[in-house]
């Protein structure tokens, strides 16, 4: 093969790579309607009716201990976070922003609200 062949599919993937990294590395920044890898209907009915009735040991119980949002969300946090579910479920993305933010979720830098700490 030709060094100029090599260096045109390498610069495609690449260019493919960066293209499609964005919507994958964005996917669960807090939007409610894009649906995650472990999605049931099941399991997001359960979870709402957990948000709904303010039910952590519910919450906690579908969670597990996935994600850095199981160490950070606790019994006295969770009513907080439940109305930034609902707010964001409701078309109001900065308010529950700003929730997650309060509560040290902080999505938008990716450092998870660890700044300053």
């Amino acid at each position: 093969m030709k060094l100029s062949t090599i260096t045109v599919a390498i610069t495609a993937l690449a260019l493919g790579g960066a293209l499609l990294y964005p919507g994958v590395a964005l996917a669960y920044r807090g939007d409610p309607n894009i649906k995650g890898p472990n999605y049931t209907e099941e399991r997001h009915t359960a979870m709402e009716q957990a948000f709904a009735s303010n039910d952590y040991s519910a919450w906690k119980a579908l969670m597990g201990n996935r994600g850095r949002v199981t160490q950070v969300i606790t019994e006295d946090t969770f009513a907080q976070f439940a109305k930034a579910h609902e707010l964001a479920e409701d078309g109001h993305p900065e308010e529950a922003a700003a929730i997650r933010q309060e509560l040290g979720l902080d999505m938008h830098t990716g450092t998870g609200g660890m700044r300053n700490r």
